[in-house]
Protein backbone atom coordinates (compact mmCIF):
# COMPACT_ATOMS: atom_id res chain seq x y z
CA UNK A 1 0.00 0.00 0.00
CA UNK A 2 1.93 3.07 -1.27
CA UNK A 3 1.89 6.13 1.19
CA UNK A 4 0.96 9.94 -0.09
CA UNK A 5 4.00 12.00 1.06
CA UNK A 6 3.11 15.36 1.52
CA UNK A 7 3.19 18.30 0.01
CA UNK A 8 5.22 21.05 0.70
CA UNK A 9 2.24 22.98 1.45
CA UNK A 10 1.27 20.61 3.99
CA UNK A 11 4.55 20.86 5.63
CA UNK A 12 4.46 24.00 5.99
CA UNK A 13 0.98 24.34 7.54
CA UNK A 14 2.31 22.86 11.07
CA UNK A 15 5.18 25.99 11.14
CA UNK A 16 2.86 28.48 9.39
CA UNK A 17 1.81 30.89 12.24
CA UNK A 18 5.30 30.42 14.02
CA UNK A 19 6.60 31.52 10.53
CA UNK A 20 4.11 34.48 10.19
CA UNK A 21 4.77 35.76 13.89
CA UNK A 22 8.72 35.30 13.57
CA UNK A 23 8.84 37.18 10.45
CA UNK A 24 7.26 40.04 11.91
CA UNK A 25 9.16 40.09 15.28
CA UNK A 26 12.29 39.78 13.48
CA UNK A 27 11.64 42.18 11.20
CA UNK A 28 10.58 44.44 14.21
CA UNK A 29 13.84 43.85 16.29
CA UNK A 30 16.54 44.00 13.02
CA UNK A 31 14.92 47.29 12.07
CA UNK A 32 14.66 48.75 15.52
CA UNK A 33 18.50 47.74 16.16
CA UNK A 34 19.79 48.83 12.93
CA UNK A 35 17.82 52.09 13.02
CA UNK A 36 18.99 53.00 16.51
CA UNK A 37 22.44 52.09 15.72
CA UNK A 38 22.62 54.45 12.82
CA UNK A 39 20.96 57.36 14.25
CA UNK A 40 23.28 56.75 17.56
CA UNK A 41 26.22 57.28 14.72
CA UNK A 42 24.55 60.97 13.48
CA UNK A 43 24.14 62.01 16.72
CA UNK A 44 27.65 61.43 17.52
CA UNK A 45 29.13 62.79 14.49
CA UNK A 46 26.95 66.11 14.33
CA UNK A 47 27.70 67.01 17.97
CA UNK A 48 24.06 66.79 18.88
CA UNK A 49 23.08 66.64 22.62
CA UNK A 50 21.29 63.60 22.99
CA UNK A 51 21.84 60.66 24.96
CA UNK A 52 22.12 57.15 23.35
CA UNK A 53 19.25 56.14 25.31
CA UNK A 54 17.50 58.54 23.45
CA UNK A 55 17.29 57.20 19.67
CA UNK A 56 16.93 53.21 20.96
CA UNK A 57 13.22 54.62 22.50
CA UNK A 58 12.49 56.75 19.16
CA UNK A 59 13.17 53.45 16.98
CA UNK A 60 11.71 50.88 19.63
CA UNK A 61 8.46 53.10 20.22
CA UNK A 62 7.92 53.00 16.95
CA UNK A 63 8.47 49.32 15.88
CA UNK A 64 6.58 47.68 18.62
CA UNK A 65 3.74 50.10 17.96
CA UNK A 66 3.97 48.99 14.17
CA UNK A 67 4.43 45.03 15.57
CA UNK A 68 0.84 45.50 16.85
CA UNK A 69 -0.44 47.31 13.71
CA UNK A 70 0.35 44.36 11.63
CA UNK A 71 -2.57 41.83 12.68
CA UNK A 72 -5.52 44.50 12.53
CA UNK A 73 -3.96 45.69 8.91
CA UNK A 74 -3.61 41.88 7.70
CA UNK A 75 -7.37 41.82 8.41
CA UNK A 76 -8.39 44.44 7.32
CA UNK A 77 -6.96 44.14 3.52
CA UNK A 78 -8.20 40.20 3.58
CA UNK A 79 -11.93 41.88 4.52
CA UNK A 80 -10.96 44.51 1.66
CA UNK A 81 -8.50 42.16 -1.15
CA UNK A 82 -7.36 44.86 -3.49
CA UNK A 83 -7.37 43.12 -7.13
CA UNK A 84 -6.85 44.54 -10.87
CA UNK A 85 -10.30 44.80 -10.89
CA UNK A 86 -11.57 46.50 -7.92
CA UNK A 87 -8.46 48.50 -6.68
CA UNK A 88 -10.75 51.57 -7.33
CA UNK A 89 -13.47 50.39 -5.17
CA UNK A 90 -11.30 49.25 -2.73
CA UNK A 91 -8.74 52.58 -2.67
CA UNK A 92 -10.94 55.02 -0.44
CA UNK A 93 -11.32 52.39 2.31
CA UNK A 94 -7.64 51.45 2.23
CA UNK A 95 -6.99 55.32 2.68
CA UNK A 96 -8.97 55.79 5.22
CA UNK A 97 -7.41 52.88 6.94
CA UNK A 98 -3.95 54.12 6.35
CA UNK A 99 -4.60 57.39 8.52
CA UNK A 100 -6.32 55.30 11.33
CA UNK A 101 -2.98 53.38 11.15
CA UNK A 102 -1.25 56.66 11.41
CA UNK A 103 -3.09 58.30 13.86
CA UNK A 104 -3.04 55.09 16.20
CA UNK A 105 0.63 54.54 15.58
CA UNK A 106 1.77 58.01 16.21
CA UNK A 107 -0.60 57.80 19.47
CA UNK A 108 0.89 54.82 20.65
CA UNK A 109 4.81 55.84 19.91
CA UNK A 110 4.50 59.30 21.76
CA UNK A 111 2.39 57.47 24.85
CA UNK A 112 5.20 54.82 24.68
CA UNK A 113 8.10 57.65 24.70
CA UNK A 114 6.55 59.61 27.49
CA UNK A 115 6.80 56.91 29.36
CA UNK A 116 10.57 56.20 29.20
CA UNK A 117 11.07 59.87 29.08
CA UNK A 118 9.33 60.14 32.08
CA UNK A 119 11.27 57.09 33.97
CA UNK A 120 14.36 58.90 32.85
CA UNK A 121 12.76 62.00 34.79
CA UNK A 122 12.69 64.01 31.64
CA UNK A 123 9.57 65.51 29.37
CA UNK A 124 8.95 64.25 25.93
CA UNK A 125 8.09 66.96 23.50
CA UNK A 126 6.28 65.57 20.33
CA UNK A 127 6.22 68.64 18.86
CA UNK A 128 3.38 70.77 16.73
CA UNK A 129 1.07 68.32 16.05
CA UNK A 130 -0.83 69.32 12.93
CA UNK A 131 2.74 69.66 11.21
CA UNK A 132 4.55 66.31 13.14
CA UNK A 133 1.11 64.47 12.38
CA UNK A 134 1.15 65.40 8.56
CA UNK A 135 4.75 64.35 8.66
CA UNK A 136 4.26 60.99 10.29
CA UNK A 137 1.60 60.25 8.01
CA UNK A 138 3.83 60.57 5.18
CA UNK A 139 6.08 57.77 6.18
CA UNK A 140 3.27 55.82 7.94
CA UNK A 141 1.32 55.55 4.49
CA UNK A 142 4.41 54.22 2.72
CA UNK A 143 4.73 51.46 5.51
CA UNK A 144 1.47 50.72 5.18
CA UNK A 145 1.50 50.07 1.74
CA UNK A 146 4.35 47.99 2.38
CA UNK A 147 2.78 45.65 4.43
CA UNK A 148 -0.20 45.60 2.62
CA UNK A 149 1.53 44.64 -0.75
CA UNK A 150 3.80 41.83 1.25
CA UNK A 151 0.96 40.06 2.56
CA UNK A 152 -0.98 39.93 -0.81
CA UNK A 153 1.77 38.43 -2.41
CA UNK A 154 2.54 35.98 0.70
CA UNK A 155 -1.46 34.88 0.48
CA UNK A 156 -0.77 34.42 -3.53
CA UNK A 157 2.27 32.07 -3.19
CA UNK A 158 0.16 29.89 -0.32
CA UNK A 159 -2.56 29.71 -3.15
CA UNK A 160 0.03 28.56 -5.96
CA UNK A 161 1.81 26.32 -3.48
CA UNK A 162 -1.89 24.91 -2.58
CA UNK A 163 -2.63 23.88 -6.37
CA UNK A 164 -4.71 25.31 -9.05
CA UNK A 165 -8.24 24.46 -10.68
CA UNK A 166 -9.33 24.35 -14.15
CA UNK A 167 -12.30 23.54 -15.71
CA UNK A 168 -12.34 20.04 -17.20
CA UNK A 169 -11.89 19.89 -21.47
CA UNK A 170 -13.53 18.12 -23.98
CA UNK A 171 -11.93 15.48 -25.44
CA UNK A 172 -10.29 15.19 -28.57
CA UNK A 173 -12.15 12.34 -29.84
CA UNK A 174 -15.90 10.92 -28.58
CA UNK A 175 -18.35 12.47 -26.30
CA UNK A 176 -17.39 13.51 -23.27
CA UNK A 177 -17.96 11.62 -20.03
CA UNK A 178 -19.80 14.23 -18.34
CA UNK A 179 -21.41 17.63 -19.14
CA UNK A 180 -18.84 20.23 -20.01
CA UNK A 181 -21.09 23.07 -19.69
CA UNK A 182 -21.89 22.36 -15.90
CA UNK A 183 -18.91 20.36 -14.69
CA UNK A 184 -19.42 17.50 -12.33
CA UNK A 185 -16.10 18.07 -11.10
CA UNK A 186 -12.65 20.43 -11.44
CA UNK A 187 -9.35 19.20 -12.23
CA UNK A 188 -6.58 20.53 -9.36
CA UNK A 189 -2.78 20.74 -10.15
CA UNK A 190 -0.64 21.06 -7.51
CA UNK A 191 3.10 20.55 -7.76
CA UNK A 192 3.32 18.25 -10.56
CA UNK A 193 0.18 16.46 -9.44
CA UNK A 194 -3.23 15.94 -10.42
CA UNK A 195 -6.48 15.33 -9.12
CA UNK A 196 -10.26 15.66 -9.56
CA UNK A 197 -12.62 17.87 -7.10
CA UNK A 198 -16.03 17.37 -7.12
CA UNK A 199 -18.35 20.12 -7.45
CA UNK A 200 -20.37 19.40 -4.86
CA UNK A 201 -17.08 19.53 -2.04
CA UNK A 202 -16.90 23.13 -3.03
CA UNK A 203 -17.79 25.32 0.13
CA UNK A 204 -17.77 28.41 -1.54
CA UNK A 205 -16.03 30.64 -4.29
CA UNK A 206 -14.13 34.17 -4.18
CA UNK A 207 -13.46 36.35 -6.77
CA UNK A 208 -10.10 37.33 -6.78
CA UNK A 209 -8.99 39.37 -9.48
CA UNK A 210 -8.54 37.06 -12.87
CA UNK A 211 -9.90 34.23 -10.77
CA UNK A 212 -11.93 32.78 -8.32
CA UNK A 213 -10.65 31.11 -5.77
CA UNK A 214 -12.73 27.47 -4.32
CA UNK A 215 -12.72 26.68 -1.11
CA UNK A 216 -12.55 23.46 -0.13
CA UNK A 217 -11.98 21.27 2.82
CA UNK A 218 -9.97 24.30 4.13
CA UNK A 219 -7.96 24.82 0.66
CA UNK A 220 -8.18 27.63 -2.32
CA UNK A 221 -7.89 26.44 -5.44
CA UNK A 222 -7.52 29.90 -8.13
CA UNK A 223 -9.63 29.24 -11.09
CA UNK A 224 -8.84 31.36 -14.01
CA UNK A 225 -12.21 32.95 -14.58
CA UNK A 226 -15.10 35.30 -13.72
CA UNK A 227 -17.45 35.10 -10.78
CA UNK A 228 -20.04 35.33 -13.52
CA UNK A 229 -18.71 33.07 -15.63
CA UNK A 230 -18.51 30.15 -13.41
CA UNK A 231 -22.13 30.97 -11.88
CA UNK A 232 -23.32 30.24 -15.00
CA UNK A 233 -21.73 26.93 -15.13
CA UNK A 234 -22.54 25.45 -11.73
CA UNK A 235 -25.91 23.96 -10.83
CA UNK A 236 -28.00 26.46 -9.27
CA UNK A 237 -30.02 24.24 -7.08
CA UNK A 238 -26.28 24.05 -4.87
CA UNK A 239 -25.18 27.13 -5.45
CA UNK A 240 -26.29 30.92 -4.91
CA UNK A 241 -24.61 34.17 -5.70
CA UNK A 242 -24.58 36.37 -2.64
CA UNK A 243 -22.63 38.98 -2.85
CA UNK A 244 -20.70 40.62 -6.00
CA UNK A 245 -17.74 38.41 -4.78
CA UNK A 246 -19.54 35.68 -3.52
CA UNK A 247 -20.91 32.38 -4.28
CA UNK A 248 -21.62 29.91 -1.57
CA UNK A 249 -22.47 25.83 -1.25
CA UNK A 250 -25.98 26.29 0.07
CA UNK A 251 -25.36 22.86 2.16
CA UNK A 252 -22.87 24.97 3.99
CA UNK A 253 -24.92 28.11 5.52
CA UNK A 254 -25.51 27.00 8.84
CA UNK A 255 -26.97 30.26 9.82
CA UNK A 256 -27.53 33.78 8.50
CA UNK A 257 -27.08 37.13 10.81
CA UNK A 258 -29.42 40.36 9.23
CA UNK A 259 -27.27 43.51 9.59
CA UNK A 260 -29.03 46.93 10.14
CA UNK A 261 -28.02 47.89 6.38
CA UNK A 262 -30.00 45.67 4.96
CA UNK A 263 -27.21 43.05 4.41
CA UNK A 264 -26.33 39.74 6.19
CA UNK A 265 -23.28 37.69 7.19
CA UNK A 266 -23.41 34.00 6.42
CA UNK A 267 -22.34 31.39 8.92
CA UNK A 268 -20.61 28.27 7.38
CA UNK A 269 -20.83 24.94 9.43
CA UNK A 270 -17.05 25.56 9.51
CA UNK A 271 -16.95 28.69 10.93
CA UNK A 272 -16.79 31.04 7.99
CA UNK A 273 -18.03 33.81 7.50
CA UNK A 274 -19.14 35.34 4.31
CA UNK A 275 -20.80 39.02 3.50
CA UNK A 276 -24.17 38.66 1.81
CA UNK A 277 -25.38 41.50 0.01
CA UNK A 278 -28.93 43.33 0.59
CA UNK A 279 -29.75 42.64 -2.78
CA UNK A 280 -29.25 38.68 -2.41
CA UNK A 281 -29.93 38.32 1.13
CA UNK A 282 -34.32 37.71 0.77
CA UNK A 283 -33.70 35.64 -2.05
CA UNK A 284 -31.02 33.46 -0.61
CA UNK A 285 -33.41 32.90 2.59
CA UNK A 286 -36.44 32.24 0.35
CA UNK A 287 -34.32 29.37 -1.15
CA UNK A 288 -32.46 27.86 1.77
CA UNK A 289 -36.55 27.98 3.71
CA UNK A 290 -37.88 26.02 0.56
CA UNK A 291 -34.73 23.60 0.38
CA UNK A 292 -35.68 23.17 4.32
CA UNK A 293 -39.62 22.14 3.86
Amino acid sequence: MSVTRPTPYERYLPWRRWMEVGYWVGMTVVNAVGNSYTVIVDIRKNGLGYAAWEPVVWEWSSGLMWLALVWPIVWFSRRFPIHWDNWWRQLPWHFLASVVVSLVHVLGMVGLRTLAYASQGQVYEFGDWPRELFYEYVKDVRSYIGIVVLVSFYRLLLRRLQGEASLLSEPDEGPPVEPVERPERFLVRKLGREFLVAAGDIEWLQASGNYVNLRVRGHDYPLRTTIAGIEARLDPRVFARVHRSYIVNLGQVASIEPLDAGEARLHLRDGTVLPCSRRHRQELRERIDSGAS
